[in-house]
């Protein structure tokens, strides 16, 4: 299945404001997006890259990053944000599930471009996938993240239901669901 088997789901798109003021726009990956994924991870820290890869790669293998761009958006969905200078958008955040051989269960990870870490795009990235999941009735989550990630493993805490959770050679397994929303507030 690729991109073109559905079609492109334009309600994902949306433009946000983080907390310092910044704006980035939220949306779907697309196939067009192979070069700017390679750009992306080119600009990633080695540590950064190798959280989100478990691979110290100095550049992403252009078959990995046309894998990675081309989603079907339904069983395999990704989100970027992008930042807007001038005329010129530039990746910044990437967000995706893959399902598993359990229909309902789906593997998640998330990478952000260091400069953009610790300013709430994560967050904000974690709650549009795991909706934009549920939509396509995926509830239940895995995420492999390594046990010294310490942020990573803070926010999946802090922001989702952790059902199951194991560490093996450095690597700590999860099993999630989404946490609702508190009443009154309104999912974006």
């Amino acid at each position: 299945m690729t991109a073109h088997d559905y079609e492109y789901p334009s309600d994902l798109e949306r433009d946000i404001t983080l907390g310092d003021g910044a704006r980035i726009h939220l949306r779907a990956i697309r196939p067009d997006d192979e070069e700017r994924l390679i750009s992306f991870h080119d600009h990633l820290s080695g540590q950064t890259a190798y959280q989100r890869f478990f691979n110290a790669w100095r550049h992403l293998p252009r078959d990995t990053a046309h894998f990675l761009a081309n989603v079907d958006y339904r069983r395999r969905l990704a989100l970027v944000a992008e930042h807007k200078e001038g005329a010129c958008r530039t990746l910044v955040g990437v967000a995706r599930y893959d399902c598993t051989d359990q229909p309902d269960i789906a593997e998640i990870a998330f990478v952000i471009q260091d400069e953009w870490q610790n300013r709430g795009l994560g967050t904000i990235m974690l709650e549009a996938l795991l909706t934009a999941a549920a939509e396509r009735g995926i509830d239940r989550f895995r995420a492999y993240v390594l046990a010294s990630n310490g942020r990573m493993l803070d926010m999946l805490t802090r922001f989702t239901d952790i059902r199951e959770r194991h560490t093996e050679g450095g690597v700590t397994e999860l099993l999630l669901t989404r946490r609702p929303p508190p009443t009154g507030r309104r999912s974006r």
